[in-house]
């Protein structure tokens, strides 16, 4: 399995980050940038940490010369706990800016009291054919689960997704057993990753791996 430790390093214009060597024990992609899709990309150089801001509509950032079909992918992501205003996380099989996987979460339901808003705190879709919308209303808890309790809606949190051909499961701070575990749905044939938000959304991320199957 092929090990790609992406460490944001530097930033260029137009919303471009360059992205440096980490552990050399690693198979390292140097000189990496981002295309930002309805967002600003920007990052703080000495934590390493990459931000996208909020606007309105889904935005995403793909981080270009890098595909990925099946294997690992793991990193660090911060919300808030801001109702209906928080939605973060990563896009991958992309084939275009509307043609993509991705699994993302709602920290603002994290935490939350009522238990029907709790089930829908971590969320698979495939876009443009199964956006959130048409999932919970045809297939009810079966894309969409809670997150522990435990998991701060303002804080960091790690995530590790395992994709394969045909599932995806999705495993929150080196748990062993995922809090999503679901089947692909897209047919995208695309190979692009990158962050993802929701509609008036931000987010952060760092301390992201690829690791790929192929």
């Amino acid at each position: 399995m092929k090990i790609q430790n992406l460490n944001i390093a530097g930033v260029c214009l137009i919303c471009f980050l360059m992205l440096g060597m980490g552990n050399v024990a690693q198979a390292q992609m140097s000189n990496a940038k981002f295309r930002a899709v309805n967002r600003i990309v920007s990052l703080d150089i000495k934590s390493k940490i990459v931000r996208l801001n909020e606007v309105d509509s889904v935005g995403v950032a793909w981080i270009l010369d890098q595909q990925f079909k099946e294997g690992e992918i793991e990193f660090d992501a911060k919300g808030m706990d801001k109702y209906q205003g928080s939605f973060l996380g990563l896009a991958f099989h992309g084939a275009d800016d509307r043609t993509y996987e991705a699994v993302y979460f709602r920290p603002f339901n994290f935490r939350a009291a009522d238990t029907l808003r709790k089930s829908h705190a971590v969320q698979y879709l495939s876009n443009p054919k199964y956006d959130w919308p048409v999932l919970r209303e045809r297939f009810p808890g079966r894309y969409e689960k809670a997150m522990p309790s435990n998991i701060d809606p303002n804080g960091w949190f790690h995530v590790k997704l395992v994709i394969l051909d045909k599932s995806v499961s999705v495993y929150i701070n080196r748990n062993k057993i995922p809090v999503l575990e679901t089947e692909l749905l897209g047919q995208t044939q695309g190979k692009m990753v990158g962050y993802w938000v929701g509609n008036g959304s931000g987010g952060e991320w760092k301390n992201l791996i690829i690791r790929k199957q192929h």
